[in-house]
């Protein structure tokens, strides 16, 4: 199985900048007299590595959140975290500070993640669920936030708007992309360093403190970390959900080993899974690409209902 899925991963990864509404051919990608030498080398080489590392990215911080929380059900964008760096993107394109929406973006992250670590430390370990609809409840403040900010915009504002909330992989050239391929290796080589501390919260934080692991410092820097990844990613590409939900579990269940051995496994495919969810969303037929988020959510949606019951029977 694990060879299989190295396979397909990598067929996967190969095909994709080929595949689109307007089809390439291998030989004419080399000719720079060629339309198809633009389409590829500008906008599906670009497009398909920023998917991957934007889906690395959310994956490993969904399983930083569920270790750090210790909330199966937990990720970014079903805490809430996405859509409050959603909603300060929104505040900078209504206020014209298009040049810090990655700033404003991170601020949005790391405000959501302050709320929900200050209550997650009123709440006792088998309180977790609790912690689940408090990021429900922040979600639906955040709309309702951005909800105002709609009404308060122009129609401009508002079509940019619209189109950042329904996640985009769209980018030309690769000079956006630098900073999400430094985030991608800056949030694997933080959780790498800190794998035996995740491995000892897997067990319990009384387990950790024990065995001489300072928690509180390790979550800390655990959940800053992926405050500024997240908020590089929404940034560029709007909220993607469902990502760091899935991945993880998936990879759990195909390999049967604990979390702290497959944070490059979980980076990995994490990678490829958006990868393919882009290739479905460029390959459908239509007039457009459909946006990646709405592919994410047609299969993160499910699963989420999946876990629920899967917990109920437990």
């Amino acid at each position: 199985m694990k060879y299989f899925l190295i396979f397909c991963s990598i067929i996967i990864l190969s095909i994709s900048p080929f595949f689109g509404q307007i089809e390439l051919t291998f030989s004419n990608i080399f000719d720079t007299s060629k339309m198809e030498y633009q389409i590829f080398w500008e906008l599906r080489l670009p497009r398909t590595i920023l998917a991957f590392f934007v889906g690395a990215i959310l994956a490993l911080s969904g399983l930083v959140f569920q270790t750090t929380f210790r909330n199966p059900m937990s990720s970014p964008f079903t805490l809430g975290v996405a859509s409050g760096a959603t909603l300060f993107t929104a505040i900078a394109i209504i206020l014209g500070l298009s040049s810090f929406i990655s700033f404003f973006a991170f601020l949005g992250s790391l405000a959501t993640i302050i709320i929900l670590f200050m209550i997650a430390s009123r709440f006792h370990s088998s309180e977790t669920s609790s912690l689940l609809l408090v990021g429900i409840a922040l979600s639906f403040f955040y709309s309702a936030s951005l909800m105002v900010l709609f009404f308060i915009s122009n129609l401009e504002e508002s079509y940019e708007i619209v189109r950042f909330t329904m996640g985009s992989l769209d980018i030309v050239g690769f000079k956006d992309l630098y900073l999400v391929v430094v985030a991608g290796l800056f949030i694997l080589f933080i959780v790498k360093y800190f794998q035996n501390s995740i491995k000892l919260l897997l067990v319990s934080n009384q387990f950790a403190h024990l065995k001489g692991c300072n928690v509180k410092r390790t979550n800390y820097i655990l959940l800053i970390s992926v405050s500024i990844v997240v908020g590089i990613c929404v940034s560029i590409t709007g909220p993607i959900g469902f990502v760091g939900l899935i991945v993880p579990h998936i990879v759990k269940t195909i390999t049967q080993k604990s979390a702290d051995k497959l944070i490059g496994a979980i980076f990995f495919y994490g990678g490829v899974f958006l990868v393919f969810c882009d290739l479905v969303a460029r390959n459908l037929g239509t007039n457009s690409d459909i946006p990646i988020g709405v592919v994410t959510s047609f299969l993160g949606a499910p699963f989420f209902i999946y876990l629920i019951l899967k917990r109920k029977k437990q």
